[in-house]
């Protein structure tokens, strides 16, 4: 297995200063300490704009509890690579045993013990952003160990070494795309039942839905705006409407002329004579010859022309008994 070299800025730190150095990425107890004996070391990164943490150390224990989480406010996910030496996570009702190769992702906000065996240990952590990463893999994600060896365990591990060193190939490509791409990695290993995946989407995808029906009147409203509010990015939102045989644009076009379609209805019964541009304008159109002939296309006919929904009960009703016998 690749790994990552200590740089000068993972210099050998004393006991104290390695406390120090870890603070500003999470609050935990550390048992076993023995100022003496104590070597270990600890950098703090970048990978594609998402914080990390590449250490070692002897330290015995690491304990974080509920104070803990409260006390940083830490809710990002955190994905952790053994390095070297061997450790167990205790994680929720979870025991999980690491050596080298391994990874397993946690949940700071649940408590977590870490026991290190004899010998010290080195790992690397990433942290994921949590709206981000369930946004875009479209369920929650749970703890879970995966064994060194995997495409995918390899392929993580070798973006966060050349983010460490900065001299990796992917350098050069856009921090967000290189984030899609950890996530996608991410999906390949912890997706849960398809079942589960199904539920969380549903619930994602009515969601999406009322924010546009809420703003369809906003001309700006679009994909993209609408992926910034749901959270998720765009690639994910299209592939949410085209699971469901549409595209996000054709929704938002749909809600937009069957909001015309009732206002039409509402200003032929009540004859209150609102002018066909107002109307327009209400449903989120600011050209009032594209909106007609996006109604046209839609109900075969002009907005000018569009009946009470009284008259098209009628005209189906007489439609209806003038159709021939069997």
């Amino acid at each position: 297995m690749t790994e990552a070299r200590t740089s000068h800025s993972a210099r050998k730190l004393t006991s104290d200063e390695w406390t120090s150095s870890l603070k500003p990425a999470c609050a935990n107890d550390l048992v076993g300490i023995n100022a003496k004996a104590f070597e270990g070391w600890l950098c703090l990164f970048q990978v594609h704009g998402m914080k990390a943490i590449n250490a070692g150390s002897n330290i015995e224990r690491i304990n974080r509890t509920p104070r803990h989480a409260r006390r940083d406010g830490i809710e990002d996910y955190s994905l952790i690579f053994q390095l070297t030496g061997k450790s167990a996570i205790e994680h929720g009702d979870q025991l999980l045993e690491l050596d080298a190769g391994d990874l397993t992702l946690v949940d700071p906000t649940r408590p977590i013990t870490v026991f290190n065996r004899p010998g010290g240990v080195r790992h690397m952590a990433l942290h994921l952003p949590r709206r981000r990463l369930v946004s875009h893999l479209g369920f929650e994600p749970r703890s879970a160990l995966h064994r060194g060896g995997t495409a995918a365990n390899r392929l993580l591990l070798q973006l966060m070494i050349e983010a460490f060193r900065g001299n990796g190939p992917s350098d050069a490509l856009p921090e967000a795309q290189m984030q899609l791409v950890v996530y996608d990695l991410l999906a390949a290993l912890f997706a849960p039942p398809a079942e589960q995946v199904s539920a969380h989407t549903d619930k994602l995808f009515a969601r999406i839905c009322r924010t546009i029906q809420a703003n369809l009147a906003d001309p700006e409203l679009s994909p993209s705006v609408v992926a910034a509010e749901a959270g998720i990015s765009a690639r994910y939102l299209q592939k949410l409407f085209s699971a469901r045989g549409m595209t996000c644009n054709h929704f938002i076009h749909s809600v937009r002329l069957d909001h015309a379609s009732r206002l039409l209805q509402r200003r032929s019964l009540s004859g209150a004579g609102t002018p066909l541009g107002d109307i327009a304008f209400a449903c989120g159109f600011l050209d009032y010859a594209h909106f007609s002939r996006k109604f046209r296309e839609r109900f075969g006919h002009p907005p000018s022309a569009h009946p009470s929904a009284h008259s098209a009960v009628a005209v189906r009703k007489t439609t209806s008994n003038m159709a021939p016998p069997d």
